[in-house]
């Protein structure tokens, strides 16, 4: 029996810089602090969940700080809020009350994520959420497969430290994927006898498969063929083991084709352009399965963006 998490009050807060600091070429590691009126708001956030930020007052760094592919075009204006998943939530207990911090990891795109990297420790802008519906927890779960691509990281990552902490008999391993070993959003040691080490997945004591398209970290190849070899190797019961991916589709379908295959439930976190966040552009349509000859879309920002593997038809509704 399998019962979804139903998303808790969702909330227009303000959030304080903690921390901002790059963690990588492209990537950076953003901390934020609420204060206790917005914190109620995120005490039960789930990893999968997402939150829209307010950027358009954020002002650009200087020129020199700004990747030169990026300068010509980081001037343009930013009219809409921009959407997050977490890395990490945190929940602080004072004596002068209960505050959530949120850790987000974000990759240097465009005009948006440029002027993020120039917010400082103080600084404050508002946030929207939580939003979306996130991952849910069949009953006997035993194996959590957790599958990342690319920028799929954070609800990954969030994810694990979850099921470390409120489901700990659950084990969890994790394959991470990326086109090469600077496209990895991870903080990275390299031992002479363990080679790659991500920082995150060994604080949890959580192995870490890692795949890169040009074979500069880990394995040579996609990732999904890590995750092949496991299930083939190691003939989890299906029951007992649940497929947890966030990533660029086609990584999303080979997950859900071998979940099929090996007849194991499989859930997805879907990426798409969700401008308000709540419904109402209608921008963020992911097409499922049906029996109607008529298509039918569900909405990325509220019925998803974590779906059933088996409900979606990938490569559709874009």
């Amino acid at each position: 029996m399998e019962s979804k998490n139903k998303p808790g009050p969702k909330g227009l807060v303000q959030a304080a810089v903690i921390k901002n600091q790059p963690i990588r070429t492209q990537f950076w590691k953003l901390l934020l602090k609420l204060d206790a009126e917005g914190s109620r708001f995120f005490l039960n956030a789930l990893p999968g969940q997402f939150a829209e930020f307010d950027l358009t007052n954020t002002p650009l760094p200087p020129m020199d700080l700004i990747p030169e592919n990026l300068r010509e075009h980081a001037g343009r204006t930013i009219l809409l809020r921009r959407p997050f998943s977490f890395s990490d939530i945190f929940i602080n207990y004072s004596s002068e009350g209960t505050y959530v911090s949120l850790e987000v990891i974000y990759c240097v795109l465009g005009p948006a994520t440029v002027r993020m990297t120039s917010l400082r420790p103080g600084d404050v802008i508002s946030v929207l959420g939580p939003l979306g519906n996130g991952f849910w927890y069949p009953e006997n779960i035993k194996y959590a497969l957790l599958v990342t691509g690319g920028m799929g990281a954070p609800p990954i990552l969030h994810l694990a430290s979850f099921l470390k902490k409120h489901y700990p008999s659950i084990e969890s391993t994790a394959f991470v994927g990326a086109r090469s070993i600077d496209m990895l959003p991870f903080e990275i040691k390299i031992g002479n006898k363990t080679g790659i080490m991500l920082e995150e997945f060994e604080r949890l004591a959580i192995p870490a498969y890692v795949s890169t398209d040009d074979g500069s970290a880990g394995r040579k190849g996609v990732v999904t063929e890590s995750l092949k070899e496991w299930l083939q190797t190691q003939k989890p019961a299906p029951e007992q083991t649940v497929i947890y991916a966030c990533g660029p589709e086609p990584m999303l379908a080979a997950c859900a084709e071998l979940a099929q295959k090996h007849r194991i439930s499989c859930q997805v976190s879907m990426e798409r352009m969700m401008a308000c966040g709540i419904g109402l552009c209608q921008s963020c349509a992911v097409r499922i399965q049906s029996d109607s000859p008529a298509p039918l879309y569900r909405l990325c920002c509220k019925e998803g963006p974590v779906f059933d593997s088996r409900t979606v038809l990938f490569g559709e509704g874009r």
